[in-house]
C-alpha cells in the first residue's frame, strides 16, 4: 500500500492572510515530496475559503516547480463546471507543465451550495450524468480530431491542444461510492477514488467489495487502482486525539452547511450549522470520531491502516484539510514519514520476496 496526501489552501478566518494559506500548502507539499509520498491530491471548489482552489491545474503547476517526484492529482474536477474542449486542453497543458506527473481525478461534484452558484442550481446528484458524458469526450479529444453530439455538449470537429505528455493520456480516476459509478468507471478504464467518510471501519470493506465486484465484472479491463481517503491526524501522545476530534467536529458542521445548503456563508466563510441540523449524529460522537477516523499515535494509526491494506486499498490518502492546526499537520506528515511508511514498505518488500521465492 502506497501513501498520498490531500491538500489545499485553506482559511477559516479572515484574520489568516492568504499568504499564510499559500505558504503552508507549499511547506506541506515539499515535506510530502521529500518524504516519499506517492501523490498529492488537490480539490476543485469555488467561492469558499476553506478550500481555495478555483482551478486545481494552476495549483498543481505551481507545486510542480517546487517538488521533484510526487505525482500531482486533481481530487476532484467537478464535471458539470467544465466543457470537454477546455478540460482536455487545460489538463493536457498541466501534464506538460508538471513534466508528466498529472493524475486526472474527476467527480460529479458534492456541495449543493456551489451547484447553486456554478451550475444554475441543478441538484448535485445530477452531476454524475455530466461526468459520464465528459470523460469519454475528453479521452477522444486527447487522442485526435473528434466531433461531439451529446446531451450536455455539442461541438464540431476539434482536438485537444496540446496533447498530453503521458500517452495515451494521464491516469484517470473517478470518485465513487455507489456501485453504478464503480462499475462505469472501471468499465471505462478508470481507477477509483473513494472515502468511507466518518463511517465505522466496516464501511472500508463495503467500498472494497464494490470495487472488487466491478473489477471481476470487467475482466477485459486491466485492473485499475483503488485509493481511499480518510481524515487523518497522527500525534505523539495518546491524549492528542482531543484536538483532532474538536477540529473534525467543527469542520463537519461547516461541511454540512455546504452539502445541505442550510447555513450561512459570509465572505466565503461557511458558518457551522447547529448540531440539531446535522445528519448522522453518531458521526459527531467524540468516541466515534476518534475510533472511526485516522486519528491516533503511530502504533494506533498502523493498526487502522492494516484494515485498509487488508481491503485491497492500493493508495491510502491522508485528508489533512479540515482546519487542523498547521503544526499538527506537519507533525502528522513527519510521523507518517518516519514511523508509518517504513512499516508498510517493509511489508511490501517481504511480500515481494515471498512472491519471488514462490515463482522459483
Amino acid at each position: 500500500m502506497k501513501f498520498a496526501v490531500s491538500l489545499t489552501m485553506e482559511r477559516f478566518s479572515p484574520d489568516v492572510p492568504m499568504s499564510t494559506a499559500k505558504n503552508n500548502l507549499l511547506v506541506l507539499a515539499r515535506m510530502a515530496d521529500e518524504g516519499g509520498f506517492e501523490a498529492l491530491w488537490t480539490a476543485e471548489h469555488h467561492t469558499i475559503e476553506c478550500t481555495i482552489s478555483p482551478n486545481p491545474f494552476q495549483t498543481l503547476v505551481w507545486l510542480a516547480q517546487h517538488t521533484q517526484q510526487i505525482r500531482l492529482g486533481t481530487s476532484t474536477l467537478v464535471a458539470p463546471y467544465w466543457s470537454p474542449i477546455r478540460l482536455a486542453g487545460e489538463s493536457a497543458l498541466c501534464d506538460h507543465l508538471t513534466n508528466g506527473r498529472l493524475e486526472f481525478g474527476i467527480a460529479r461534484g458534492s456541495y449543493q451550495y456551489e451547484f447553486d452558484r456554478m451550475a444554475g442550481g441543478m441538484p448535485q446528484q445530477e452531476g454524475v450524468a455530466y461526468m459520464k458524458e465528459i470523460v469519454p469526450a475528453v479521452k477522444k479529444l486527447w487522442a485526435g480530431d473528434y466531433a461531439h453530439d451529446g446531451h450536455y455538449w455539442n461541438f464540431p470537429t476539434a482536438t485537444s491542444v496540446p496533447k498530453p505528455l503521458q500517452q495515451p493520456h494521464p491516469p484517470i480516476w473517478v470518485a465513487a461510492r455507489d456501485p453504478g459509478t464503480f462499475d462505469w468507471a472501471i468499465a471505462n478504464g478508470a481507477s477509483i477514488l473513494s472515502t468511507p467518510l466518518s463511517a465505522p471501519a466496516a464501511e472500508i470493506q463495503v467500498l472494497s467489495d464494490k470495487f472488487h465486484k466491478a473489477v471481476a465484472d470487467h475482466p477485459e479491463v486491466p485492473r485499475p487502482r483503488f485509493m481511499m481517503q480518510r481524515r487523518t491526524c497522527v500525534y505523539d501522545k495518546p491524549d492528542g486525539w482531543e484536538t483532532a476530534v474538536k477540529h473534525s467536529m467543527d469542520y463537519g458542521r461547516a461541511f454540512e452547511n455546504l452539502m445541505q445548503n442550510i447555513g450561512t456563508v459570509r465572505e466565503g466563510f461557511p458558518e457551522a450549522v447547529p448540531y440539531e441540523a446535522v445528519k448522522g449524529k453518531d458521526n459527531y460522537n467524540p468516541d466515534n470520531i476518534r475510533n472511526n477516523l485516522m486519528f491516533g499515535t503511530p502504533d494506533e494509526a498502523i493498526e487502522k491502516l492494516l484494515v485498509f491494506e487488508a481491503a485491497g486499498v492500493d493508495q491510502y490518502c491522508l485528508g489533512l484539510t479540515f482546519n487542523l492546526p498547521f503544526e499538527l499537520q506537519k507533525r502528522t506528515l513527519e510521523l507518517f514519514i518516519r514511523e508509518i511508511m517504513p512499516f508498510f514498505a517493509a511489508r511490501e518488500k517481504e511480500k515481494e520476496q515471498k512472491r519471488k521465492a514462490a515463482a522459483n
